[in-house]
């Protein structure tokens, strides 16, 4: 590979590493020769996903822990250092849908049980300025570091039946903008902080909304494809060049970025 695009020897913190976006991503950090701390508050997933890691080559410590309590992610950052000796790179993949957050087809906003808009908007928030506080502290004192937070196409437009969801995403499109900002003015050029927002893939938390027990794509999933040029769902591992790339060295002058990998949904009008 490009020396450019390499993350070899990096040390990348990613959270949610028990799902099946974290773990697509650290299966192709272990591959590309990172180091991978992974966190999940589920414990059995956690395991065997730092289990499937190391049978990869990978040198890998599992942390079981909230992405919404401060004082272990304190605790989970002084471990990583005292073993690695520093962070490279922080990748903010807890977060996602939960059910009652989502609306169903007859529903209204008003009918939502607000508890599960304060559960799903501080699970995708918080849950990414928190380690960003803690994570981004310690390459704000290194001088050097990457993150890269989870936004959505929610966060570009309206999408039906997920309020709180799309709230949260938004802010954290903004709080990447404001983090990128933030770092590259007080702390220098060597601190980067950008967004993947993808766009419509098949996993655990939509399966239901998007695919009939048949098999068959539900009304939903065929407005999705009327709006999406390339005409399908993306492959989970479509997501890991992007990512890989935005942390390498060939991003060195990008940063306060979205980069949409979508298919075209967001840059089609649908006409």
């Amino acid at each position: 590979m490009n020396e450019m695009f390499s993350i070899a020897g990096k040390v990348a913190v990613i959270t949610g590493a028990g799902g099946v976006l974290g773990g697509s991503i650290a299966k192709s950090f272990v591959s590309a020769g990172a180091k991978v701390a992974a966190l999940d508050i589920r414990k059995e997933n956690l395991d065997k996903r730092v289990e499937e890691l190391r049978a990869l080559g990978g040198d890998v410590i599992g942390f079981t822990g909230n992405v919404l309590d401060i004082e272990s992610l304190k605790k989970v950052a002084q471990e990583i250092v005292d073993k690695f000796g520093h962070i490279d790179i922080l990748l903010n993949i807890a977060g996602g849908n939960m059910p009652g957050a989502t609306l169903d087809p007859e529903q209204s906003f008003f009918e939502m049980k607000i508890e599960n808009w304060d559960k799903v908007t501080q699970l995708n928030m918080n849950g990414t300025v928190y380690p960003s506080y803690v994570f981004g502290d310690i390459m704000a004192k290194q001088g050097k570091g990457s993150i890269i937070n989870i936004s959505s196409m929610a966060a570009y437009s309206a999408i039906t039946r997920v309020p709180g969801y799309s709230a949260a995403k938004s802010a954290v499109t903004n709080f990447t903008q404001w983090l990128a900002t933030e770092m590259a003015l007080k702390f220098g050029d060597k601190i980067r902080v950008n967004a993947i927002a993808p766009g419509f893939f098949i996993g655990d938390q939509n399966r239901a909304v998007l695919i009939n027990p048949d098999g068959s794509l539900t009304d939903r999933s065929l407005k999705v494809m009327a709006k999406t040029p390339m005409k399908r769902f993306g492959d989970i591992t479509e997501l890991n060049g992007a990512v890989q790339f935005l942390c390498s060295d060939a991003a060195s002058f990008i940063t306060g970025a979205l980069l949409p990998i979508d298919g075209g949904f967001s840059a089609f009008s649908g006409v």
